[in-house]
């Protein structure tokens, strides 16, 4: 009884060992070959740029297809600069408001640069200078430590609340980039601000025709962030 337990006992061995060798083999080369999304993934992988802002950026009042943001993306293309262009810009934003948002937006999207383009709203509000750089400095600081270049872009006021504040505005953003060690664009609205035929009735806003100037601007900078001169 026990030898005939004994050699089916074998004869199962040898069945189990002859079904399941060929398919561990076939198992270990299938994981073993390299991924085919994987492969697509790396063949098309491209950086993210990241544009925290407002109005300024968002498309006040004209399609958000013509702003200075989507030419950027446009322009990259155009480079063969391999970078997707996230416009995460809302009208009426402040620095604040940019806070708040902008952890989750480094979560889902992990961007390898980011450009803020915020303040103007704080300013026209009349914010304390010392909050508004104080806001500035943590959005950076947040976007460095998530392992993001950063571009800033500088804007100025009207001084309806006086020089000395228009100026302490103003300075905000060269001190936040110095201390940061990050780009700066100096005047965002550099040959638009003030020009009747490049502005909307508001006076504040730059209209459609304007875009292509502020991309003007901005693209220097962004080359030298993304190391393509």
């Amino acid at each position: 009884m026990n030898r005939l337990i004994n050699s089916k006992l074998t004869m199962f061995k040898k069945l189990f060992a002859q079904i399941l060798f060929p398919v561990v083999t076939v198992l270990t080369l299938v994981l073993a070959l390299p991924s085919h999304a994987d492969t697509v993934s790396d063949t098309q992988q491209h950086g993210k740029i990241l544009v925290l802002g407002d109005s300024l950026s968002s498309g006040y009042n004209f399609s958000p297809d013509k702003t200075w943001v989507a030419l950027l993306d446009k322009k990259l293309s155009e480079e063969n600069i391999n970078y997707q262009v996230i416009n995460s810009s809302i009208s009426g934003d402040t620095t604040t408001q940019g806070l708040q948002r902008l952890p989750k937006l480094l979560e889902v999207h992990q961007p390898d640069v980011v450009i803020i383009e915020l303040g103007g709203n704080d300013g026209i509000r009349g914010f304390p200078p010392k909050t508004i750089k104080s806001n500035l400095d943590k959005l950076v600081k947040m976007s460095k430590q998530s392992n993001a270049e950063v571009l800033l872009l500088g804007i100025r006021i009207f001084p309806n609340y006086g020089e000395r504040y228009a100026d302490a505005f103003f300075n905000n953003y060269q001190k936040v980039a110095d201390s940061n060690e990050v780009a700066l664009v100096p005047f965002f609205l550099e040959n638009v601000g003030g020009k009747d035929d490049l502005m909307q009735k508001d006076g504040i806003h730059p209209n459609e025709k304007a875009q292509p100037t502020l991309l003007d601007n901005v693209w220097p900078k962004v080359q030298e962030v993304l190391k393509t001169e």
